[in-house]
């Protein structure tokens, strides 16, 4: 795999979210970094068992993390 840049990783993580959209445990997508490039990072309230999800988009590798409920302060 190629070192994703900043720019193509950006338009990945529009396209994920818009991809993701319908899973109901998903609670955020942004960047992070993944050996010398980018990858979008797709945060989870809970594991997801049973689901086929994309492992990347365009190119761009997804890493999910499962982080549990996202509160404001």
């Amino acid at each position: 795999m190629a070192n994703v840049t900043i720019d193509n990783a950006r338009a990945a993580k529009t396209q994920a979210k818009k991809e993701l959209s319908r899973v109901p445990e998903l609670v955020g997508v942004g960047l992070t970094r993944l050996g010398d490039g980018y990858a979008v990072k797709v945060n989870l309230q809970k594991a997801i068992v049973g689901k086929a999800l994309p492992t990347e988009i365009g190119g761009v590798p997804l890493v999910f993390e499962v982080v549990g409920t996202v509160k404001a302060y």
